[in-house]
């Protein structure tokens, strides 16, 4: 299992309603990317840990999704502290 090199970033910028995300590093995401450009990982964000994908957009680069019982109160000016994982449930197929 492949484990990426944390980071530390606030919500990105982005009107997408009520979905929250970071901008991930280009050294915290896999090589590649599965069907629609979406890759399974372990997330744990300020603490949490969960089964999610991260997403690589065209016009904002590698995102991933903060649910919201994830967020708590957290304001979108708060920085998260982020370790991504590959999901060795969920194998990218190479």
């Amino acid at each position: 299992m492949q484990i990426f090199e944390p980071f530390e970033a606030a919500a990105a910028d982005l009107d997408l309603g009520t979905w929250v995300f970071v901008r991930v590093p280009d050294a915290s995401v896999p090589d590649n990317a599965g069907a629609w450009g979406r890759t399974p990982i372990v997330a744990t964000v300020d603490g949490f840990t969960w089964a999610t994908s991260v997403w690589r957009d065209t016009r904002h680069g590698w995102l991933l999704p903060i649910p919201k019982a994830r967020r708590a109160n957290k304001g979108r000016d708060h920085v998260y502290r982020v370790e991504l994982s590959e999901d060795p449930e969920r194998p990218l197929e190479r």
